[in-house]
């Protein structure tokens, strides 16, 4: 009997990805997702009807908000999980300091209500979706989870560090619960399908989605925020993980969960970072086109450099990224022949 994960969320860019792998490691996936960033095809989003044509399966899906709890009751209800991953939430940062409010209504009592229903249903294991924006302004760089925690530049880091705090809380209440926190980093690509990747509903708030919109002529320029940054070329420069490489991370963390773990944190990350010009060289010479921008005053919320050390991934977890970025910049597999030797972002024009 497979074992049951809740996703939250799954029906998003990372949930998604994170539910081909579920499927491929012999679990059962259950699906909810409210389509605030998923396209929707009839009753379900589109990712999930191509994710089953090309593994030839059957996904089970609900239209759910988490702010609905009785609605949320009636999944636990019906099923019998053995553990939740939790990607449901909103998640731009420029729109979070401008809404506020509306991020700390949705992330945290949505979160609130999935953490009340675990435990009345007697569901103890938790793999949380989280985000290097807990650090803040980094003290040092690369980042490790020792990195103080709590100085928050933006209200969407805000709310991943007051879910971090409340999941930590409830392990410690009742010890029996499992928690692993994953702080990702940037995560950008594409599943090697080309059938799932990130084609944001509206204006893209990622950098990836943005090119690539750039690059197909969807958009006319990208605006770069700020020029003035301490960094090599002035850019803001962030840790781009492999989406596929951060979905494999959630499957060790769901399996660190047996172990009896209490509450863990970890880093997903590559360790290096690139600037946002770099990026944009990166798809001009991946898709043979050029990439206008233009220079706009920096974002509010944002810091200039921020990359993992994920050491303690690879060793409690077993975990490393396999993609890569070079110099030429493709995005590669390391050393497998299966993977084309193209680019993570060529795959994001293909399918976004």
């Amino acid at each position: 009997m497979r074992q049951k994960i809740l996703v939250t969320g799954g029906g998003g860019y990372i949930g998604s990805h994170c539910v081909v792998e579920l499927i491929e490691a012999g679990y059962h996936p259950v699906v909810i997702d409210n389509f605030s960033n998923a396209v929707r095809e009839g009753d379900v989003p589109e990712s999930l009807r191509r994710i089953e044509k090309f593994l030839k399966t059957q996904i089970e899906f609900h239209e759910l908000d988490l702010l609905d709890k009785p609605g949320l009751e009636k999944i636990f209800k019906k099923h019998s999980f053995y553990a939740v991953m939790h990607f449901a939430g909103l998640k731009a940062v420029g729109e979070s300091v401008e809404q506020p409010l509306r991020y700390y209504r949705v992330n945290l009592t949505g979160t609130i209500n999935l953490l009340e229903v675990m435990q009345s249903h007697g569901v103890r294991n938790l793999v949380f979706s989280s985000s290097a924006t807990v650090y803040g302004d980094p003290q040092k760089l690369p980042i490790d989870e020792q990195h103080p925690v709590g100085g928050c530049t933006n209200p969407y880091g805000k709310t991943k560090y007051f879910i971090e705090e409340m999941i930590r809380d409830q392990c410690t209440a009742e010890k029996d619960w499992n928690a692993v926190l994953l702080r990702y980093f940037n995560p950008i690509g594409a599943h090697i399908s080309g059938q799932i990747g990130e084609d944001p509903q509206g204006i893209p708030n990622n950098l990836l989605p943005y090119v690539a919109q750039v690059a197909v002529g969807r958009r006319k320029h990208l605006n770069v925020f700020g020029n003035d940054y301490s960094t090599p070329d002035g850019t803001g420069v962030r840790d781009y993980i492999h989406v596929v490489d951060l979905a494999k991370g959630h499957i060790a963390a769901v399996r660190k969960l047996k172990d009896n773990c209490g509450c863990k944190v970890y880093n997903l990350g590559t360790g290096t970072g690139y600037s946002v010009l770099q990026m944009v060289n990166a798809m001009e010479k991946a898709s043979g086109r050029k990439i206008a921008y233009q220079i706009a005053p920096r974002r509010s919320g944002d810091v200039a450099s921020c990359y993992a050390d994920p050491t303690l991934a690879e060793k409690e977890l077993g975990w490393k990224t396999f993609f890569f970025l070079i110099t030429q910049v493709r995005i590669c597999g390391a050393g497998n022949p299966r993977i084309p030797q193209d680019s993570v972002m060529e795959h994001s024009l293909k399918t976004g």
